[in-house]
């Protein structure tokens, strides 16, 4: 994730008479302070290459002014705009369901709502221009250009009894997530401490209520591997929303063991997401929806944690200076995400299609399981090497895998397999 600082600021970072925050864990951070004497001297005010799929990029990045003496109706404005955002991001996400459905999907359906036709949808709902009802989009209207197969593929998956079901279920989880952002609006305007939090606590009692349907397991049975990353998408939206909820009450705490939680099911969903690909359509929606997910929604939940440990070990005088500081809060903008840009071929997607060139679907799978769980490649490498002089690799041991590409580790771990079994 990219800051991108006032020119005045970025001027000082260039001479060395500034320096940007970066948290114990080694992220660079929103912030930065004077290299002579240490006070903060200011924060970014946009951020560039951050656009994820569901993740509110901006508000996360202001977490120290959490309801700060005489910002209470800021913050509660910034987060309202974060939640809002999130529960649109839900209401896309599981619209999507209803082409894609529960079992096999055929691949037209697929590329109806991939990667780059969800986030057109996304963009259509941001400028009202499609109606959101009980948490679904009529997609019979956003996709009438596909043409009729699409439609009559919709119609299909409606008259699916388990599909029926599902949607029965998620009508009624959305409606208790919106009250509870109904109940949080509330209480962000009130003024009294003590009924703020009481009834932001009621809000995010709603949202794990909500959560726990659309985290039903057993709701997640006998799916295909689309649907499933698209369900799972939905209860990270939902996440993080409930972090928004921590944060508005300045636990930090709270909002960190939150962030934690979620990157892990990020990362271990996306895995089971994975193993559950039985098809090239499949890999094809997939591929660049994962990619995206590593990139950007990840990045954000990262720096967004990072924040709040970071925060944790400031002193207490230091955190008044931030929040009494003239230029914050701001509301990072991200110029490539506004409502009404035009959405371009996704790079994920090119990405997938030069991979595709000269990888197979196995070897792809890979890359992505290498992608989110770093720690398999330990695991892969040790393979490659002690099957490496065997195969006609010697110069492949450990230490020169370290910095080896996820791509190549692929394959190479692919081709000294098939080398032993010859």
């Amino acid at each position: 994730m990219y800051f991108v600082f006032p020119p005045l600021i970025q001027a000082g970072l260039a001479a060395g008479q500034l320096v940007q925050v970066i948290s114990k864990s080694g992220v660079p951070l929103s912030l930065v302070r004077n290299a002579a004497t240490g006070q903060f001297a200011g924060q970014a005010i946009g951020v560039v290459g951050s656009n994820p799929l569901f993740g509110v990029p901006n508000l996360v990045l202001n977490s120290y002014t959490a309801y700060q003496s005489g910002k209470i109706l800021d913050q509660g404005r910034q987060t309202m705009q974060a939640v809002q955002a999130l529960a649109q991001s839900v209401s896309v996400l599981q619209a999507t369901t209803a082409v894609i459905g529960v079992g096999t999907v055929a691949a037209a359906a697929l590329s109806a709502v991939n990667l780059y036709h969800t986030l057109k949808l996304r963009k259509e709902v941001a400028a009202l221009r499609l109606e959101v009802r009980d948490g679904f989009l009529d997609l019979k209207q956003a996709l009438q250009a596909q043409g009729t197969e699409i439609i009559q593929h919709i119609d299909r998956v409606a008259e699916d009894v388990e599909f029926r079901h599902h949607r029965t279920i998620l009508v009624s989880a959305y409606g208790r997530f919106r009250q509870a952002i109904a109940q949080l609006q509330l209480a962000v305007k009130i003024q009294d401490p003590t009924r703020r939090q009481a009834d932001i606590q009621a809000a995010r009692n709603m949202m794990f209520q909500a959560l726990a349907d659309y985290d039903n397991p057993q709701l997640l049975t006998n799916m295909n591997a689309a649907a499933y990353i698209r369900r799972r998408e939905c209860v990270w939206a939902i996440q993080q929303a409930i972090a928004l909820t921590y944060q508005l009450q300045g636990d930090l705490a709270g909002v960190s063991h939150q962030l934690q939680t979620l990157g892990s099911t990020m990362r271990q969903d996306s895995l089971v997401a994975i193993d559950q690909i039985n098809s090239q359509a499949e890999l094809d929606f997939i591929f660049p929806e994962l990619v995206r997910i590593h990139d950007h929604d990840l990045q954000v939940v990262t720096v967004w944690e990072a924040h709040s440990d970071w925060l944790q070990t400031v002193p207490h005088d230091e955190i008044k200076a931030l929040g009494s500081s003239d230029w914050s809060p701001v509301e990072l903008q991200n110029p490539q995400d506004t409502v009404n840009s035009i959405v371009e071929v996704p790079s994920e997607q090119r990405l997938y299609a030069e991979l595709q060139l000269k990888s197979t679907p196995t070897t792809l799978c890979d890359q992505l399981r290498l992608m989110m769980s770093p720690n398999l490649r330990l695991e892969y490498a040790t393979v490659i090497s002690q099957r490496a002089p065997s195969s006609g690799l010697n110069a492949l041991t450990l230490d020169n895998l370290e910095t080896t590409s996820d791509y190549a580790i692929a394959h190479l771990y692919h081709y000294v397999q098939m080398e032993a079994a010859l």
